[in-house]
């Protein structure tokens, strides 16, 4: 059935418990749409429907309630946001020489950032930006070496909702060891001066 078909066939059962229980009739034309009717006259075969379950409504103040509560007690968080990660950069991604140590981290978060929270950046542990509602932190002239990044979601109080799970990073810079950058070796011309 489509859903039109559908939806009058549930509106006439609804007419039809409050009529106190007629009988229905069930038609189908010549281009097959079938239609309902409580009127015998026009012919095709009886309805039997079955009786409407009712499931009462919570009262409006226990439903509100527990909206709140819901926001304060220990696993909030898994139903505040689905999604909490760094999308960016990968975990293991190397940072070439020519980055300069520079990286943007993008957070991904859904649904959106509520009212009153907040979003930080840790780099080895150390908090590297203090809370801020923007997903993209720029890091700048990061050290040579092996960089652990995490992030995490505040409430209005401050307190830590979620952390992502760590992204490791790799950076590598020049050196005065290593003036020559082994990414781009000097040309010949140079060589043979």
């Amino acid at each position: 059935m489509d859903r039109p078909t559908i939806a009058i066939l549930l509106w006439l059962v609804v007419v039809n418990q409050a009529m106190g229980g007629q009988i229905l009739y069930r038609t189908t034309d010549a281009r097959g749409h079938v239609f309902f009717t409580d009127d015998p006259a026009r012919g095709g075969e009886p309805v039997e429907l079955a009786p409407i379950s009712v499931v009462p409504a919570l009262p409006a103040s226990s439903t509100a309630t527990r909206a709140a509560s819901s926001d304060t007690d220990g696993d909030a968080p898994s139903r505040t946001y689905d999604v909490f990660t760094i999308a960016a950069p990968d975990d293991d991604t190397t940072l070439p020489t020519g980055f300069a140590g520079n990286v943007r981290v993008r957070l991904e978060l859904r649904p959106a950032l509520r009212e009153g929270h907040g979003l930080r950046l840790l780099l080895d542990g150390d908090i590297v930006r203090p809370a801020a509602r923007e997903p993209v932190i720029e890091l700048v002239n990061l050290v040579r070496g092996e960089h652990r990044l995490q992030a995490e979601l505040l409430d209005e109080r401050g307190r830590v909702l979620r952390r992502t799970p760590e992204v490791t990073l790799h950076v590598q810079r020049a050196s005065v060891n290593l003036p020559q950058n082994p990414n781009r070796p000097a040309s010949r011309g140079q060589d043979d001066r």
